[in-house]
């Protein structure tokens, strides 16, 4: 078939890829960074000034970007002078980056920090230390902004997260696990009295995941936990009493923290919380600790990042909507006005062709939640977009990605599968040991909805999805004859590799999702199901990938072309997992719509 004309290029999409995150907010001034395509994929810190000036603190060629648990997170903390605090992505180390613009290290070489925070001349972080053999230790430590080395303060678990200190300095929180767990399975709660170090448990275990701890005051604490099958916040003393339900709902008040240093809610200078909150997409609210009173800002922000920050009686987040790109956002609690401060796209192409997503519930003994991106009454050609994680969710956000096939004439069926987040911990939990079954079903019957309810030519239907979404996509692929090709962006095709040779935060993932039985995973994994795929395929992957190596792609490449399967492969030098380049991106987009292009011809 001829695809529409289009007013988006690959380049508008590439371009797009410059992403505000991790605001912080502090007498009038906001600070975020910014992920920037077009300078070699390096994230930028900005400030904006009270009077609404803005300025990049970070020089190039450094970039802000700490790779604790390579995923990373929040990269930088404000000092209450202003100062800014950074990770760098070349070594690694902190820095403090002054009035004068010239970064100064604090720390040496060898460690890496993440989730920053300043208190009384120090910064507190969770720091990850690579010694020989492969040995990595985690710990919570404070390091003097005056120079000197880093102290510990919390270790002996795996994983930490979410280090805050009391107001009166007297307790340090935070977050912890160890293996297998992963941070929704099942954390701890802890607090340790700095004066001589004693710690304990305060709330969490195996089968509850608490998050996002924050003080109320010095003997009691906020925290989001899932102890009712839903985040939901909830305010706890040191007192050993049982938690207390600030708004019972059944609703997500948080997001999956694939990185650290998020904040899915913060205090306002009264007293109450500005919090987000939904099912799928999170909206913003403000919710009355007291009370429990919540009502919602009518805002046109249809979802937001779990990244807030208060200064006095505003809120600054990154919001979003069908056609709003992700902009940095203050919202003046008291009068509802929201002020857009900063915006992924300055220059976006013309969307009034792009449908907007609409949420459906694909039918069947297990209901199936989706976002439909509709182009036409008549079955036209559909991408079936798979979600990466497995432990994430698709959002409504603006994709310049999606528009770019719909305002061509191809709909999107963007599909949150058995195991996404954002619908509660039973929803989540229908992973379980199914990986590979249930996520694949799930893709597949949304598909074939598609197909019979007349939305989409049966004969072109298309499945794409990046990591464990590439793992669906090749795996629906061997499973199910109802696609015509699948196009996978850094995929998983093989268990027994990922599981020895992937990162530590994942390393027993693969337990949680499947199991650890080699017979099990040769009956799961595309690499050994290979011989089920009849449809041409597009594998594309990043050289530099430490979550999936790129023998994940290659492999299940060779296989197909072993077979006789037409496959492409397509390998970026310098490219991680998921692809930051501009030169990049622009060439996986158009290998993927010529890809199309053939498909549906």
């Amino acid at each position: 078939m001829p695809f529409w004309p289009s007013p988006i290029s690959a380049r508008d999409v590439a371009a797009a890829g410059l992403r505000p995150g991790w605001p912080v907010a502090q007498g009038g001034r906001v600070w975020w960074t910014e992920d920037r395509p077009g300078e070699g994929g390096r994230t930028a810190i900005v400030r904006r000034e009270a009077d609404g000036t803005c300025r990049d603190l970070l020089p190039a060629p450094w970039s802000a970007r700490t790779r604790v648990h390579e995923y990373g997170g929040r990269p930088y903390a404000v000092t209450p002078g202003g100062d800014v605090v950074f990770a760098a992505l070349a070594d690694q180390r902190l820095y403090l980056l002054g009035q004068n613009g010239q970064p100064k290290p604090l720390t040496a070489e060898g460690s890496r920090y993440a989730d920053l925070t300043v208190h009384d001349g120090e910064v507190w972080a969770v720091r990850e230390r690579h010694g020989e053999h492969g040995k990595i230790t985690r710990s919570v430590v404070s390091i003097p902004l005056a120079g000197g080395e880093p102290r510990e303060r919390a270790s002996g678990h795996d994983f930490y997260a979410s280090p805050v200190l009391s107001p009166d300095g007297a307790h340090l929180a935070y977050v912890c696990w160890n293996h297998p767990r992963m941070p929704w399975d099942g954390t701890e709660l802890r607090v340790v009295r700095l004066r001589d170090g004693q710690a304990r448990t305060v709330l969490g275990g195996a089968a509850e995941s608490v998050l996002s701890p924050a003080w109320k005051d010095d003997a009691t604490l906020y925290l989001v936990s899932d102890r009712s099958g839903w985040w939901n916040l909830y305010e706890c003393g040191l007192d050993g009493a049982a938690p207390r339900a600030l708004c019972p709902a059944e609703e997500e008040f948080t997001q999956p923290p694939w990185q650290l240093g998020g904040a899915p809610y913060t205090v306002l200078g009264d007293g109450r919380l500005a919090v987000l909150h939904g099912r799928g997409d999170l909206r913003l609210g403000v919710l009355d600790p007291d009370t429990g009173a919540l009502h919602d800002l009518d805002l046109p922000y249809t979802g937001w990042q779990a990244a807030l920050a208060a200064d006095g009686m505003s809120v600054t987040g990154v919001g979003h909507a069908a056609r709003l790109p992700r902009s940095v956002v203050r919202v003046d609690v008291a009068s509802g006005r929201a002020e857009p401060l900063a915006r992924a796209d300055e220059r976006l192409p013309d969307l009034s062709g792009v449908p907007d997503p609409r949420p459906v519930v694909v039918p069947g003994e297990r209901p199936v939640h989706a976002f439909l991106h509709q182009v036409a009454e008549e079955p036209t050609p559909f991408v079936v977009f798979v979600h990466g994680g497995p432990t994430a969710h698709a959002d409504t956000a603006l994709d310049l990605e999606k528009a770019f096939l719909t305002s061509r004439g191809i709909g999107v069926l963007d599909v949150n599968y058995g195991g996404s987040t954002g619908y509660g911990r039973a929803y989540r939990e229908r992973l379980r040991g199914q990986w590979g079954l249930v996520d694949v079903a799930d893709t597949v019957a949304a598909a074939q909805w598609l197909a019979d309810s007349g939305l989409a030519d049966p004969a072109r239907i298309a499945v794409r999805g990046g990591s464990a979404g590439g793992w669906t996509v090749m795996a629906a692929c061997c499973r199910s004859g109802v696609f015509a090709g699948g196009v996978s962006y850094y995929g998983v095709s093989a268990l027994a590799p990922l599981a020895a040779h992937t990162h530590d935060f994942e390393s027993r993932y693969v337990e949680w999702l499947v199991g650890d039985d080699p017979a099990v995973y040769a009956s799961r994994e595309p690499l050994g199901l290979v011989d089920g795929v009849s449809c041409p395929m597009l594998l594309l992957q990043g050289l530099d990938d430490p979550v999936v190596p790129p023998e994940q792609s290659t492999a299940f490449a060779d296989a197909l072309s072993e077979r006789g399967v037409p496959c492409t492969y397509l390998a970026f030098d310098g490219e991680s997992h998921g692809f930051r380049r501009m030169e990049t991106r622009v060439a996986a987009l158009a290998a993927e719509l010529a890809f199309y292009q053939q498909l549906f011809s």
